[in-house]
């Protein structure tokens, strides 16, 4: 595969505000975790260029934003999708530099997503129907009770390092569609498709103003800024637990819907019945896809006890067999994201010896010259109150554990203060069914993983969100429907 050059090479990613890229007063670099190296210097947003962007956003909000129609809109969001889809090789080239994740993973799922995000929330948008009732008043006339969606206003969409132009677009998509006006704020670790993405749609003919860009970090910066700025009416955030908590806080005075797509410790339970290759083969992918860095990941492996011995024994030898290193060369397991991060999860890897684990593969970091690397692991031994069992560690790394009956592998997989996500494998349709109604989570697969119609609900339990994204599930955060009551 030929590398197709990084778009903003040696170059400057700015903010983009009321329909101009501008620069901010700072500068940090944007690194390739591949290879450690500056691809790239950021100008990050201060709290003026934030006040510039909201007040944007909301003349737009106002004005010719505001006065279009759906269908006028929809069109616009379509033209974004092609925009994406014409400028495919700088956005596969962007994503795979920003997060070093495999090219054949940002060619197949990020990038076709972020274009499909915004073709498919258009259509939803223009079909919707909202419903109407016709009833009897108390001295015998008619009643007709209909609603209306209405945009919320500016929405801050504050977007995680891991997918960033699939998650970003998966809330951008979706407000503009409903009417809303949007300023972004994309992983500072992060920043280059969220740039490419605002060059489509100022260059599709969105309006200044409807979509604007800030870069920078997050707590006393750029993102804690946005999210408490007054003029702020709605946020949606995915990221960590503990950054949803606090923006909770800032948006708790003003009474503002939120929508948070937070942390995971996900389980997957194992049954002796099953497919043993497949559930081999599915667990491989939910443990170490995207170096484990998605929040749908398997972190806690629970495997019936007359399989356990076969099925660690299995998954270390593939997880040993993987080929670690330039994500342009066809590796199944790029870095991690950050030096922070490979020393967070390095340190798990501590943390778990000193709880008593077995390492099976893993538990360390390759000798790879440049980049942030870590292996991929897997151990066993930890009881379920470990830290290593309980906390989320982001990384390419599972904890297999045996079960003896479904009373205590339900038991063990809802033991958490997550509730995000939940594999089940296992050939009886009625115990899949069973046991998937009984576990505490948005999601739960049965002999799969990653596989969803995008029209359903998405998000989690407990500390692993509030609120539900997906098709008209997503329509609804964005939108405020009010009723209308006409007697006659």
């Amino acid at each position: 595969m030929v590398r197709h050059p990084y778009p903003f090479a040696g170059g400057v990613l700015r903010n983009f505000i009321d329909g101009q890229f501008v620069e901010g007063p700072m500068r940090f670099a944007n690194l390739n975790p591949a290879t450690g190296a500056p691809l790239a210097d950021v100008t990050a947003a201060d709290r003026a260029m934030v006040d510039a962007a909201v007040a944007a956003a909301r003349r737009a909000l106002k004005g010719e934003w505001g006065g279009m129609s759906q269908a006028e809109r929809c069109r616009l969001l379509v033209r974004v999708a092609e925009g994406i889809e014409a400028r495919f090789d700088d956005f596969v080239a962007a994503e795979v530099a920003d997060t070093g994740k495999p090219l054949a993973h940002a060619r197949a799922v990020d990038i076709p997503r972020g274009a499909a995000n915004f073709r498919s929330f258009a259509a939803l948008a223009e079909a919707r129907a909202m419903p109407s009732f016709q009833t009897r008043t108390a001295d015998g006339r008619t009643a007709i009770n209909y609603s209306i969606p209405k945009p919320l206003g500016v929405v801050a969409v504050v977007s995680p390092w891991n997918l960033p132009l699939l998650l970003m677009s998966w809330k951008v998509a979706p407000a503009l569609a409903c009417g809303n006006v949007v300023v972004a704020k994309p992983s500072e670790e992060t920043p280059s498709t969220a740039t490419l993405l605002a060059e489509v749609i100022r260059d599709a003919g969105v309006p200044p103003g409807v979509f604007n860009l800030v870069h920078g970090t997050g707590a006393g910066s750029t993102g804690e800024w946005l999210v408490s700025h007054p003029d702020i009416d709605a946020i949606t955030f995915t990221g960590e637990s503990s950054t949803g908590s606090a923006i909770m806080r800032s948006a708790a005075a003003g009474v503002k819907p939120i929508s948070f797509e937070l942390g995971g410790k996900n389980p997957a339970l194992i049954f002796a019945d099953c497919d043993f290759e497949a559930a081999l083969a599915g667990t491989m992918r939910s443990v170490f896809s995207n170096c484990g860095q998605v929040c749908l990941c398997t972190e806690r492996v629970y495997v019936e006890r007359p399989i356990f011995d076969r099925f660690v024994a299995a998954l270390a030898e593939k997880a040993r067999g993987l080929d670690i290193g330039d994500p342009w060369t066809g590796a199944a397991l790029g870095p991690v994201i950050s030096a922070q991060q490979r020393d967070k999860v390095l340190s798990y890897y501590r943390i778990a010896r000193e709880e008593g684990a077995h390492f099976h593969a893993g538990g360390g970091a390759p000798a790879l010259e440049g980049g942030f690397f870590v292996e991929p692991t897997v151990m066993t031994g930890l009881p379920e109150s470990a830290r290593a069992v309980r906390e989320e560690i982001f990384g390419p790394v599972c904890h297999v554990a045996p079960f003896d009956s479904e009373e205590q592998v339900i038991g063990y997989a809802n033991d958490s203060a997550y509730g995000l996500a939940a594999a089940v494998w296992t050939r009886d349709v009625s115990r899949a069914h069973r046991v998937a109604g009984q576990i505490e989570a948005g999601i739960v697969w049965v002999n799969d993983w990653f596989l969803r119609d995008l029209r359903t609900p998405f998000g989690g339990v407990k500390l692993s969100g509030i609120g539900r994204e997906g098709g008209e599930h997503s329509l609804n955060f964005y939108s405020e429907p009010t009723n209308i009551c006409v007697s006659f």
